[in-house]
């Protein structure tokens, strides 16, 4: 990197140690300071640190292969330029470079908010989509904008609603989830707004709404594609008015909540479809944030799986450990549960893995184990996942070929793949 920058022109100073780093911060003032953050017996948060406390206009570039939220809220709060996944691109460190340069005239520092005691979190990961997230949590977190998290079923979309209420201001106040899709359509009205006794037939007394619970906090709304279109509109209102009408009240109360909202389905399909309200899907989609699915972030895989081992090896007091063939079987496999289904085998591991060694032979059998288990009326997908078995096999694991030979789209075969675990 120093010669690749030297070539670009700029002048550098390269140390080997954060204490030779803490010392040439002390005698010389750098208006860029780029270092990884796990180094030695300090890290590059303290680089951070001296570089920001000596000149506060210094932009401090921080990268790392170990990512996650806390270092990423430290970062932020101690005001770092920017914060890279590695492995990246040369390139990709100029541009940042030189946007820090471009920026520096005149750069005012931004405040970010206090948090104090970081929770230890399974929102852990490397990838540079994930970093993202982090940083677009760090930047949402203390405002209070409405958020569309969207993402397949285990990517830990209700986690990041409860990082973002965690470090918000009203991380002290309620944070309330509400699965849409598990309540009945005629019920969802009163569970948000409440009722008032004798409203509807049962209603024997008052019942407080989840809007009116979380007062001055969060409300996660899980699954909002689920909502039907005759609520939608009252809801849109809501975020609209922040009033809520009680069933049988004759007059609204104001309440302040924070909305997160949440779907594993595409919004903007639906809105195309006429299925979803066009401007409640403006209204939720003030931030958005997509979340990855596991299996396009494999980077990730054996990071959450040593993150999760050492969970449940202290939970259950074993000594479980993950070798070599072991991690390569993990990110071979195409999660289709993603992150949940991977914390739930490793505690499976954790404590049923033969003499703690979690070799691809243990993987393998854990992963045969958690996948549905074929039945006799199963025989009619079996015969098809076989016939699709010989098909690649045919074609050398030619995908194209194999479809037209099946008959089948290729996007089509490529669905069935992902279904099948292979």
């Amino acid at each position: 990197m120093v010669t690749f920058l030297e070539l670009e022109g700029y002048a550098v100073d390269a140390v080997s140690s954060t204490h030779d780093a803490l010392q040439r911060l002390r005698a010389e003032t750098y208006p860029i300071v780029i270092s990884d953050i796990y180094l030695d017996e300090r890290t590059g948060l303290d680089v951070l640190e001296a570089a920001r406390g000596k000149d506060p206009q210094c932009a401090v570039i921080l990268m790392t292969g170990r990512g996650s939220m806390e270092t990423v809220m430290a970062a932020t709060r101690g005001g770092a330029f920017d914060y890279i996944a590695k492995p990246f691109d040369l390139d990709r460190m100029l541009e940042t470079v030189k946007r820090a340069e471009a920026t520096l005239a005149g750069a005012e520092s931004e405040e970010s908010a206090e948090i104090d005691d970081l929770p230890d979190t399974e929102m852990i990961a490397s990838s540079p989509e994930m970093v993202a997230i982090y940083k677009t949590i760090s930047r949402v977190a203390p405002t209070d904008a409405t958020i569309l998290v969207e993402g397949e079923t285990g990517t830990g979309k209700e986690m990041i609603a409860r990082m973002i209420h965690e470090y918000s201001p009203r991380a002290k106040q309620p944070f309330v989830p509400v699965d849409c899709a598990s309540i009945a359509p005629g019920l969802l009205e009163s569970e948000l707004f409440g009722a008032l006794r004798g409203a509807y037939t049962g209603a024997e007394r008052d019942r407080m709404g989840v809007f009116e619970a979380a007062n001055n906090g969060t409300v996660f709304l899980d699954e909002i594609g689920d909502i039907e279109l005759g609520f939608q509109l009252k809801l849109l209102r809501f975020l609209q008015e922040k009033e809520i009408r009680p069933l049988g009240s004759p007059r609204p109360r104001k309440v302040d909540v924070r909305v997160v909202a949440a779907t594993n389905r595409n919004v903007q399909e639906m809105v195309d479809e006429g299925k979803f309200r066009e401007d409640l899907w403006f209204r939720l989609n003030v931030v958005r944030i997509l979340v990855p699915p596991l299996r396009e972030r494999r980077g990730d895989v054996t990071l959450l799986a040593h993150h999760f081992l050492k969970r449940y090896n202290e939970r259950y007091q074993t000594s479980a450990r993950l070798t070599p063939s072991g991690l390569a079987a993990m990110e071979d496999y195409s999660w289709p549960g993603n992150v949940r289904q991977l914390q739930h085998m490793m505690e499976r591991l954790a404590i049923l893995a033969p003499q703690q060694r979690i070799d691809e032979a243990a993987v393998r059998e854990a992963i045969d184990m958690m996948e549905p288990r074929e039945t006799a009326s199963d025989t009619l997908a079996d015969t098809e996942a076989e016939q699709i078995r010989r098909v690649l096999s045919t074609t050398g694991g030619n995908k194209s070929r194999a479809a037209r030979i099946l008959g089948i789209e290729r996007k089509t075969l490529y669905r069935k793949l992902e279904r099948m675990g292979l």
